[in-house]
């Protein structure tokens, strides 16, 4: 026996005994007019208070009010709408998990959390692969491409779960014979990683230009000059200031650019277009998506492309918000042709490379030693008294 198989021995486990789990981390949306109050509630501590200067006690009135713009929005200006964002998150999560496990079978499955939606809030899923039994995880947020900001609050979430596993994990040992004996971090995973962004990602840029191309030249390259086209290439709103953290201004504007980069020769009227939130007292990416396209309309533009390249989910913002963003446009330039085009979404050729993207993290987890941790015996119990 090998050094290193004695020591994966005593831990109890070997490194062929080893599961990844894959956690794809998204926002979810609400399938319940009844969820938007809670829904916003989570969101507002989550995300709003890391750059607005609101009290706390402020949020769950706020998140009522919010809620009442939400059903009007939703249910009267657009027909009961409901978000298709879960359901094109779970065929994603199927997707990845179809062409991983075609590498490393069943040793690595693939879990969705949504952010602010139960009964997929990450402390529900971190809780479920712990009784698994993974040992292992790749933390991957996935809906939108941008920095430690947005994805950081999956491991803001992450990390409360995982401490809530182990204090329940204290607990029921406090009532084991072998008090005092509580799992430690290194115990619970034996090993993370962690995809923060593929802003830079070639396979990625590539994917979005093509299918912006593609779109040109089968619907609108009959009617219009390449001059005459205008490009949006829209990216996830960022604040400014944001309490120190780093808002995802640099991956989104780099991605941006990488974009326009392959598309500018062929068609030059591109600009980037931020979705942003109307909130007061916040100063937001520029130029927001309705103004670049009226810019690139006064520069000769006759035909709009609104592609979203910074979010590869469809949710509200991507639907509704760039529906209303059409609308006000139509309102001032009606002789303009709009075209609206989707995410990503579940497309096979994203779904190959974002599992592609995970394959590299999963060999790395994979191969890593098991820590030497004896279990505890009666003899140390003793000793403790």
């Amino acid at each position: 026996m090998t050094a290193t198989d004695a020591r994966n021995f005593v831990a109890g486990r070997s490194t062929q005994d080893s599961r990844v789990a894959v956690l794809l981390i998204g926002y979810g949306e609400v399938e319940s007019y009844e969820d938007f109050a809670n829904y916003n509630e989570q969101a507002l501590n989550l995300l709003t208070a890391k750059f607005a200067p609101v009290p706390n006690w402020i949020y769950p009135p706020l998140a009522k009010l919010l809620a009442l713009f939400d059903r009007h929005e939703w249910g009267h200006q657009h027909h009961n709408f409901i978000s298709p964002h879960n359901a094109i998150f779970e065929r994603q999560r199927a997707g990845i998990e179809e062409h991983l496990q075609q590498t490393w079978g069943e040793r690595v499955e693939v879990f969705k959390a949504f952010n602010f939606c139960e009964p997929f809030l990450p402390e529900q899923v971190i809780a479920e692969i712990n009784e698994r039994g993974f040992d292992r995880l790749l933390i991957y947020p996935l809906l939108v491409v941008d920095s430690i900001f947005t994805s950081g609050i999956a491991l803001e979430q992450v990390n409360d779960a995982l401490q809530k596993v182990l204090e329940g994990k204290a607990e029921a040992s406090e009532d084991s014979e072998f008090e005092g004996t509580a799992a430690s971090p290194a115990e619970l995973l034996h090993g993370t990683r962690y995809i923060p962004s593929f802003f830079d990602r070639p396979e990625y840029i590539d994917l979005l230009a093509r299918v912006t191309i593609e779109k040109i030249e089968g619907e609108l390259t009959r009617d219009f000059l390449p001059s005459q086209i205008g490009i949006v290439l829209m990216n996830h709103g960022c604040p400014f200031k944001a309490k120190g953290f780093t808002s995802g201004i640099d991956e989104s504007q780099a991605l941006y650019e990488a974009v326009r980069q392959r598309l500018i020769h062929r068609y030059p009227l591109v600009s980037v277009g931020w979705l942003n939130h109307d909130t007061p007292l916040i100063e937001w990416t520029q130029p927001d998506a309705e103004t670049a396209a009226s810019n690139l309309i006064q520069l000769g533009a006759r035909a709009i492309v609104m592609m979203p390249i910074g979010f590869v989910t469809e949710n509200h913002e991507t639907l509704l918000d760039v529906h209303h963003i059409i609308h006000h446009l139509e309102r001032h330039h009606p002789n303009v042709r709009y075209e609206q085009m989707p995410c990503i979404n579940d497309r096979a050729e994203f779904v190959q490379i974002a599992a592609s993207w995970a394959n590299e993290h999963i060999a790395s987890l994979l191969n890593e030693e098991v820590p030497a941790i004896a279990p505890p015996t009666i003899v140390d119990a003793v000793s403790q008294d």
